[in-house]
């Protein structure tokens, strides 16, 4: 059973910065393929960034040159650094590895 906590969430203003943590359980963290999604209000949930247990990683060209995805293996956990936020950045960020889902994190971007 893998479980998965996310943090960091928060409301924050145009041009802001947050920065999201996903904390993982189980020994195999430090191989493990890791995602960042977001699903906006009556829109699909839809993959921001991955970074593979080599810390490769790869970002929607929303969010290129202003988030940043990397991990921490002694920590098991995987962040989300999130720069010049927009207002269509607002959304609920969920991490995945494998098939498991975290709880989610409300991010909301508004003045």
């Amino acid at each position: 059973q893998v479980r998965l906590v996310e943090s960091g969430g928060g409301l924050v203003q145009p041009g802001g910065s947050l920065r999201l943590s996903c904390s993982a359980s189980g020994s195999i963290f430090s191989i493990t393929a890791m995602g960042w999604y977001r699903q906006a209000p009556g829109k699909q949930r839809e993959l921001v960034a991955h970074i593979t247990g080599g810390g490769t990683t790869i970002l929607a060209d929303s969010v290129k040159g202003r988030f940043t995805i990397s991990r921490d293996n002694r920590k098991n956990t995987i962040y989300l650094q999130m720069d010049s936020l927009k207002p269509e950045d607002t959304a609920v960020y969920f991490c995945k590895m494998l098939g498991f889902w975290g709880q989610g994190t409300q991010v909301t971007v508004s003045s």
